[in-house]
């Protein structure tokens, strides 16, 4: 199993939306970066993931897990775009912001630290153990 970060502006598609899909999940739809992409063609079945909302909050609050595998995204008729389903797993019982992550010394090398943009990164499995205990959940 890999371990992955999904960015989502809350006023557009937060935690919230995420969990009222149910388990059914939702397309991580509307990626229009290549790197986030590919990211998510890499994506297994099952695989986890931190859902973290950007701009307003800047903090990990829940985790989610990828339900259906990279196929066309269909907001688009660009057969470049790929997405994934993800379906909520559970909240974390303490959201862990940005600057917990720039100061924390396992976390601060991570991807969500130095490349802030990219808006589907992959997460270590140290720094998913460390977000977890920050977060008040076990691994």
């Amino acid at each position: 199993m890999k371990y992955w970060l999904f960015k989502s502006e809350p006023d557009t598609w937060g935690w919230a939306d995420q969990l009222a899909k149910g388990d059914a999940g939702e397309e991580w739809h509307g990626v229009r970066n290549y790197q986030a992409r590919n990211n998510m063609r890499q994506m297994k079945l099952g695989d986890l993931g931190f859902f973290y909302h950007s701009n307003q909050g800047k903090e990990i609050v829940g985790i989610v897990e990828v339900c259906a595998l990279s196929h066309p995204d269909s907001t688009t008729t660009d057969a470049r775009w790929d997405c994934v389903d993800l379906r909520a797993v559970r909240p974390l019982r303490r959201p862990v912001t940005l600057e917990t992550c720039k100061t924390d010394e396992i976390l601060r090398e991570m991807v969500l630290v130095k490349n802030s943009r990219l808006s589907v990164q992959p997460v270590s499995e140290e720094e998913w153990n460390r977000i977890c205990a920050l977060g008040d959940l076990s691994a």
